[in-house]
């Protein structure tokens, strides 16, 4: 496994770390509401390469923030992985991904595209991530969040990510990691 850590590779200012990812691959972005997952997915994959839980919900209910329109939007962003999947496309799912079970079920598609799995970790302090949730204009409940986060610390554990069968893994611990980091594609899997 591949796995990269920003603590670990880009722990100077000003230092970029680039990451491999085969292409096609099935992209998990990790990481609380307010981590910046949605502006990373931007930065990094085209808008049609991205499969975002929020605009799920918003095309089945018309409210992003609709927690009871979930079951279905997360039904219907599987279905859209696992067509994307096995047409040969890049597929990054922008939602929280903190659950074990969540990330198994998306990684269950790419098995059988026979397509390598990618996680994106957005591990920033509990402080930014908090702060930046207070900014937001659609506001995730503190306690949530919290929770949120506690699950990514879990996640980052010797049994979480690293024994999940992820083909790469990097971990961005600060905003400069994040914003230092570069994608870089290869044609199929990698070697």
């Amino acid at each position: 496994m591949g796995t990269r850590s920003g603590d670990r590779l880009a722990d100077t200012p000003g230092s970029v770390t680039t990451v491999g990812l085969s292409d096609p691959s099935l992209v998990l972005l990790v990481g609380a509401a307010g981590a910046g997952k949605s502006t990373f997915a931007a930065r990094h994959f085209a808008p049609p390469e991205i499969l975002s839980s929020d605009a799920f919900r918003a095309l089945l209910s018309g409210d992003e923030a609709d927690q009871a329109a979930s079951g279905a939007a997360f039904a219907l962003l599987h279905r859209a992985v696992g067509g994307r999947l096995a047409s040969g496309l890049m597929s990054v799912v922008d939602a929280t991904n903190v659950d074990r079970r969540a990330r198994f079920a998306l990684r269950d598609r790419a098995r059988a595209a026979d397509v390598p799995t990618a996680a994106f970790v957005l591990a920033l302090p509990d402080a930014v991530v908090l702060a930046r949730n207070r900014a937001r204009a659609r506001q995730v409940d503190e306690s949530v969040v919290r929770r949120q986060l506690e699950r990514v610390r879990r996640a980052l554990e010797p049994n979480g990510l690293a024994s999940e069968g992820f083909a790469t893994i990097w971990i961005g611990r600060t905003p400069n990691e994040v914003a230092a980091v570069s994608v870089e594609r290869t044609a199929g899997r990698p070697r």
